[in-house]
């Protein structure tokens, strides 16, 4: 061990800043995130750990810290008063760690939240921590989903879940648990009072193990989520998870994606919500469910008054299923999401649920992506039903394959509706005519709030045009353009609204290509812009030029708190000036500057500035 503390001193005198500064200078009072990097950014957090007094959150996931880096990681936690959540996923991480890691816990009082997964701790790491949850007082989460911890991994937890009285969130996802590993946690929840969630999705549980959680449920008064997605559940599993359903009166949000309950199982559990009175959440998708479980459901919603989640895409449901919900509508006055999304449904939905919306006051939320919709009729049904509908909030229609003539009738909504706040329409079809369309609609449009056009070819003369209704918009708060070939002229014109309007906060430009032209345009507007809190430019072959005028552009602008430069090609000049701002500006508190081309020089200038600096620099 000494070794090991000795040669990550060593590399302390040639590390360098990666986040708020944890060596000095001022820091924000609340929680204190470091994204850290290799070994050189393990060396700077551990000497945080000792050193500095406010540090509560350290992220150090995928840094390739190893067993021997959570050996000096649990030395320092052994004395740190201050930490209270730990991220250490995918940093190859085996039994030798997780046994040292669990020793601290033992002695450590302020965790509350270790995050594990994507490590290799297997049965004896797990053995270890499960050791240490029997003493520890603390921890509240414990992630170790994907550490291949199996059956054998699951019993030694379950037992000591017989005694902690701490822990409210687990996370065992992917770990190759199966029936034995399922009973034993089983009967620990029968007797655990403090578990709120637990996560066992991507394992092998079957109808045995979910008969034996079913059981734990007739008598647990405590959990209120479980996760049982793509865990080989039929329909026998579905009938006993039903039954308990009946009696337990706290669970509120099942999942059950990706099984094989089927129609029988649909059954079952519709049953089930005629009497349960406390299910909010019920996640159904990849069921094979097909209209015989959908009317069953159906017919559930007339009676039950909790559910407001109801999830079943990926499913088969046609016109009899589709034509139950719609008449479960009329009565239903709780259902604020429903989602259908399903490439088996096609244009039917449009012709049969779409009817119901016209005069449905709950549902809030309505996803119907991925080809739920093919046709411009169905686009037109839809249109016609939420002209009157005043109850849908967010409407989800990505991946429809919508072209420009699809796009009328959902700019016709938006011209007529007073409720729809959020629309997303990513992965479509949607050009530059398509974008002109809902800059119309826009114009006179007094609710949208967010537009998401991510994936599209709006193009330069969509930019433009958008452009011209913020300057008039009073309502737009957040507009995403990821991916939509826009260059210079599409920026440029995004810019000159951007000193005009009033209202929008938020800017998604990721992977156009806006270049260091565009990037000038933009940092002219912020010099003026006194609402934009957040600026994404991800990958857009911003050079040197563009960071130095964006920089010039922070001296002044004291409204934009993220600035996003991702993966574009700054090099030392463009950072350097970047960092000399922020000695000043004090607004910023996030700067992203991760994968771009930053030398010797903008190295030793971040590590410079950082000790004076409180905003958070990722790269």
């Amino acid at each position: 061990m000494y070794d090991i503390l000795s040669s990550l001193q060593t590399l302390l005198n040639l590390s360098f800043h990666f986040s708020d500064s944890i060596t000095g200078g001022v820091m924000h009072a609340t929680s204190h995130k470091i994204r850290a990097k290799r070994s050189k950014r393990l060396a700077e957090a551990l000497k945080a750990l000792k050193t500095n007094l406010t540090l509560t959150t350290l992220d150090l996931q995928s840094i390739e810290v190893g067993d021997d880096g959570a050996q000096a990681l649990a030395e320092a936690l052994k004395s740190n008063l201050t930490l209270n959540t730990l991220y250490l996923q995918n940093n190859s991480i085996g039994e030798h760690g997780a046994q040292a890691l669990s020793e601290a816990l033992r002695t450590n009082s302020s965790l509350i939240a270790v995050v594990l997964g994507g490590n290799s701790i297997r049965v004896n790491g797990t053995q270890a921590l499960a050791e240490a949850l029997k003493t520890n007082s603390t921890l509240a989460t414990l992630d170790l989903r994907s550490n291949s911890i199996g059956d054998n991994g699951a019993q030694v937890l379950a037992e000591a879940l017989k005694s902690n009285l701490t822990l409210s969130t687990m996370y065992l996802q992917n770990n190759s648990i199966g029936e034995r590993g399922a009973q034993a946690l089983s009967e620990a929840l029968k007797t655990n009072s403090a578990l709120i969630t637990v996560a066992l999705g991507g394992n092998s549980i079957r109808d045995k193990g979910t008969q034996a959680l079913a059981e734990a449920l007739k008598t647990n008064s405590t959990l209120t989520d479980l996760y049982l997605e793509s865990n080989s559940i039929g329909c026998y599993g579905a009938l006993r998870l039903a039954e308990a359903l009946k009696t337990n009166s706290v669970l509120s949000s099942l999942h059950l994606g990706r099984n094989s309950i089927g129609d029988k199982g649909a059954h079952a559990l519709a049953e089930a919500l005629k009497t349960n009175s406390v299910l909010s959440s019920l996640q159904l998708r990849g069921n094979s469910i097909e209209d015989k479980g959908a009317r069953a459901l159906a017919e559930a919603l007339k009676t039950n008054s909790t559910l407001t989640i109801l999830n079943l895409e990926e499913s088969s449901i046609w016109i009899k299923g589709l034509l139950a919900f719609s008449e479960a509508f009329k009565t239903n006055s709780t259902l604020t999401i429903l989602s259908l999304k399903s490439d088996k449904c096609v244009d039917k939905i449009a012709l049969v649920l779409i009817e119901s919306l016209r005069n449905n006051k709950t549902l809030s939320t309505l996803n119907l992506g991925y080809k739920s919709i093919v046709e411009d009729d169905g686009f037109q049904e839809l249109s016609e039903a939420l002209k009157t509908n005043s109850s849908l909030i967010t409407l989800d229609l990505q991946s429809n394959s919508i072209d420009d003539n699809g796009v009328q009738a959902i700019a016709d909504v938006l011209k007529s509706n007073s409720t729809i706040t959020t629309l997303h329409l990513p992965n479509n079809l949607i050009g530059s005519n398509g974008t002109q369309m809902l800059v119309e609609a826009l114009k006179s449009n007094s609710t949208l709030t967010t537009l998401d056009l991510q994936n599209n070819s709006a193009g330069d003369s969509g930019a433009q045009a958008l452009s011209e209704a913020l300057k008039t918009n009073t309502t737009l708060i957040t507009l995403d353009l990821w991916r939509n070939s826009i260059g210079f002229d599409g920026a440029q014109a995004l810019a000159e609204a951007m000193k005009i309007n009033l209202t929008l906060t938020t800017l998604y430009l990721q992977n156009n290509s806006i270049g260091d032209n565009g990037a000038l345009a933009l940092s002219e507007a912020l010099k003026t812009n006194s609402v934009l809190s957040t600026l994404d430019l991800w990958g857009n072959s911003i050079r040197d030029i563009g960071a130095q005028a964006l920089a010039k552009a922070l001296m002044t602008n004291s409204t934009l708190t993220i600035l996003d430069l991702q993966r574009n090609l700054i090099g030392d000049e463009g950072v350097q000036a970047l960092l000399k701002v922020l000695k000043t500006n004090t607004t910023l508190i996030t700067l992203d500057l991760w994968h771009n081309s930053i030398g010797d020089k903008g190295i030793q200038a971040l590590h410079e500035v950082s000790q004076a600096i409180s905003c958070l620099i990722v790269y």
